[in-house]
Formats: C-alpha cells, structure tokens, sequence
C-alpha cells in the first residue's frame, strides 16, 4: 500500500491572471452557501487513488452536491493533515494504511471491522467521519501462474510450503527486508525460496511469472495486470497481511450540513465496489492509458448510487 512521512501543513492559494494589465477582471464567483458548501473531494498521488475520488467526486455531483475533484493531492503526509483542516473535505483511504499513520507505527490486523471500529474512534476527535468500508481492498499479494495452482494444486500460501525451496520469488528491490513481503513469508509463513529476483515494475513481475523467469510474484491485490492474465492470487490464510479496503473518510462538518442522504450516496457506492472492478478500473487507467474520469464515469453507469 502506498505510504507517509512527515506532516505537511497544506495552504492552498487561488490566483488571479489578468492579461495586459488593461483587460478588466471577471466577475468573481458568487459567495458560497453556507447551507451548501461545496465538497472538495482528493485523492493520494497514484492512479487508482485518482479513480476512486472521480467515482465519488462524480457520484456526489450527479446527485446534485456541489463538488470540486482535486487530483493527486500528493502522499498521506500531505493528504491527511489537509483533511484535518478543512483543506478538503473527502478521501477515500485504505483502513490498514490509514491507522497505522495516525499511529505511526504498525497497529493494523487483518480484521477490517476491528480497524474500522479503532480508527473511527481515534479520526472522530480530528473531526472527521469514517464511513462504511468496501468488500475491495489493495493490498500486498502473492501471485503464481493458473498452470502452476492447477499442477501444484495451491490455492493459499502456506500451500507453498512443500515446493518453496525450489522455487524463485520476485518482487520490489524492497522486498527482502519487508515485514509484509519476503520477511513475513519467512517469519508468518516458514517458506524458504530457492532465490529471491527484483523486479523494477508490477507488469514486469507479470511478465515474468509468465516466462517462467519467476514463480511466485508479489502483486497488489488490485493490480490490472491480473485482469486478463492467467494468474491466481493465493489466499492470505495466515492473515500476513493488514486490511486494506476502500473506505471514505468525510469532515464531519461535511456531513452534518448535508444531513443522512449524503452518507447515504456515498455508502450505497462503496457498498457495489469490489476488488474485481478496482483490477478492471485499473487495467484501463494504468495499462491502457484511460482517463480515470472516463473510468469513473463509465463504472457509475453500470452503479446507480440513488436508491
């Protein structure tokens, strides 16, 4: 999952051009509503990020809300405090990654209704709202070729156990000394592998499962490469790994001025979105170069959020 540092206060400034010197400025924009602020909607710096806000961004606005979408806002250190002081007002985040930034440490299990329940508490004292969370998640996985799970008969990773030392893991350069890739599997899981390969890209890894360069290869759970790949993800039945599911987190200032239809909207989309649509939004955004607005829209087609 994609990760933080040190707080950043974020100051957002409005400029105005004006050509010439002579040319008369535009009319300014009317007040705001108090009773109809708008909603500024952002997303972390990575593709899938930028989707998941246009889908919500796009959901709010077709329900007639108010709404500005802020693209790739930057990493959680800057997101994070920009949501605690108004800056924006909604983030769809990661559970796990969330609470183990607002620790600062690892705290998070593999059980989202715990996460959800610890961080609801420690996000309401900073005014902000934790909503429901999605079925999809994104977070670290270990992939192997549908020809090897079939041969091998592996369906978890502690299936791997019998043949791991004969087989070649790959992964980000990082991977060696992470408690939830190499690490972990040596630790949680007692597999030993063969060697170790690094892999400079998530499609390269792909690639290389399918040359037979690799055998096991860690993916994100999401990742589009597995869209129409002959790949299978092996169940985390140890539970190595933390929850990552999607879930929105709203000022509660936010929520209050729009009242339960608000929430409601947006827990009926999170409610439809799983993991398969992330790896086909994904795929799209991230392999074939779709706009993640596109994306959004084309999805929300097929997920009316009004019922």
């Amino acid at each position: 999952m994609r990760r933080a540092g040190p707080t950043v206060t974020l100051v957002l400034v409005a400029v105005v051009l004006v050509a010439g010197g002579c040319t008369p400025a535009a009319e300014p924009p009317p007040p705001e509503d108090p009773r109809r602020p708008l909603i500024t909607v952002t997303s972390f710096d990575f593709p899938e990020s930028e989707t998941l806000a246009e889908l919500y961004g796009q959901a709010l606005g077709q329900q007639g809300y108010p709404v500005a979408v802020v693209a790739r806002l930057g990493s959680r250190d800057i997101v994070q405090p920009a949501l605690e002081q108004g800056r924006v007002d909604l983030v769809p985040g990661y559970l796990g990654s969330a609470l183990n930034f607002l620790y600062d440490k690892r705290v998070a299990t593999a059980d989202p209704r715990a996460i959800h329940a610890r961080l609801t508490q420690a996000l309401g004292s900073r005014g902000i709202s934790l909503l429901a969370f999605a079925k999809a998640q994104d977070r670290n996985g270990f992939v192997v070729t549908g020809d090897l799970a079939r041969r091998r008969q592996l369906v978890r990773i502690s299936d791997l156990a019998p043949i791991a030392d004969q087989l070649t893991l790959g992964g980000p350069p990082e991977c060696p000394d992470r408690p939830l890739c190499l690490k972990g599997l040596q630790d949680v899981y007692g597999l030993q592998f063969a060697r170790f390969e690094a892999m400079p890209s998530r499609t390269t890894t792909a690639d290389a499962l399918e040359t037979g360069e690799i055998d096991l290869g860690m993916l994100e759970t999401t990742d589009g490469n597995l869209a129409d790949r002959d790949l299978v993800q092996l169940k985390d039945d140890r539970r190595l790994q933390p929850a990552e599911n999607i879930v929105p987190m709203l000022r509660t200032e936010i929520a209050a001025a729009y009242g339960p239809r608000l929430v409601r909207v947006l827990n009926n989309l999170t409610a439809q979105l799983n993991t398969r649509d992330l790896i086909q939004m994904n795929q799209r955004v991230e392999l074939e170069g779709a706009k993640p607005a596109v994306v959004a829209a084309d999805w929300l087609g097929n997920h009316p959020v009004n019922r």
